[in-house]
């Protein structure tokens, strides 16, 4: 190979790399107007095992061009708790860095906390998307609660346990508080506090914009995912308590719904929904991170 080619083809590689890195660095696909902050559910926190909960979801955001927080809420507590907790975590983000609003996304639990945020301080918010929310309960739910009822000597002392256990993972706790929370009543009663995005039907669609915040919703009805995950044991337990209605084995498929309802028959159970454990789901369903850069990528088109 003569010099002269050799240089030609040095600046050629060097030319192809210098224009590449810019587009690279303009990647803005998920690059959305507010911040979104990421809120997990019930029995968890911002982090798993030192992992995202939202396992690589908030890294694939970033990449991106998105602002991406998770809020550390109460494993174990009501909804008013925890979003009250949410409140203060987003008036001091906006006081620090002179945040206008937000993009709230929930997992699970973690989307009625967000709910009730929109409902009280809407000023706060742009938009509520919840993910696998049991907007009208849980069976597993309704199903403990009915075996510790009002008055069972066991009730105190399995609450006593959670607690005490809730309490190493930080904040307040009051599994009983929860676990009314999550059942068919609770809900119920908590809905009709904050109804804002709430279905017409009890299988349909509710209001996609209520007080300028924008309401989405989505869900999943995959149980036994991937056999090599071992939270699938949890959810084939729960699912059972469905009685052969569509679940994700924890929630049940028309519960999910609320405001604008994206999808609702993801082949996820309720932990893949935030791509846990480790990403470990049925080779056959939809990539939970590529789903949440989608929604991103959503938010961004409608100018929040």
């Amino acid at each position: 190979m003569s010099k002269n080619v050799l240089l030609n083809l040095t600046a050629a590689l060097v030319l192809g790399l210098a224009m590449a890195a810019p587009a690279a660095a303009a990647d803005d696909y998920t690059k959305t107007k507010y911040p979104i902050v990421l809120v997990h559910g019930f029995a968890s926190s911002d982090q798993v095992l030192g992992f995202s909960t939202f396992y690589n979801i908030p890294d694939e955001l970033k990449s991106g061009g998105a602002t991406v927080y998770a809020a550390k809420l109460s494993g174990f507590n009501s909804d008013e708790v925890r979003g009250e907790e949410l409140i203060k975590y987003l008036d001091n983000l906006k006081a620090v860095h002179g945040y206008a609003k937000f993009n709230l996304v929930g997992n699970s639990q973690g989307g009625l906390s967000t709910r009730y945020v929109a409902a009280v301080r809407p000023d706060l918010v742009a938009s509520v998307t919840t993910g696998h929310t049991p907007h009208a309960g849980a069976a597993p739910a309704d199903l403990i609660g009915a075996a510790l009822p009002e008055g069972s000597p066991l009730r105190p002392i399995v609450a006593g346990v959670i607690n005490a256990f809730a309490s190493l993972m930080g904040g307040e706790a009051d599994a009983l508080a929860a676990l009314r929370q999550l059942s068919s009543a609770g809900a119920a009663d908590f809905t009709a506090h904050y109804p804002q995005g709430k279905p017409a039907t009890a299988c349909g669609n509710g209001a996609a914009v209520v007080n300028d915040v924008r309401y989405y919703s989505f869900g999943g009805v995959g149980v036994s995912t991937n056999l090599l995950d071992p939270t699938d044991l949890a959810a084939g337990a729960g699912s059972l308590t469905y009685l052969g209605r569509p679940n994700d084995g924890v929630v049940g498929q028309c519960s999910s719904h609320w405001g604008e309802v994206l999808r609702d028959d993801y082949n996820w159970n309720h932990f893949d929904s935030v791509n846990q454990t480790f990403g470990l789901r049925s080779v056959f369903s939809s990539d939970p991170v590529t789903v949440y850069r989608a929604h991103a990528n959503r938010l961004k088109n409608l100018g929040l």
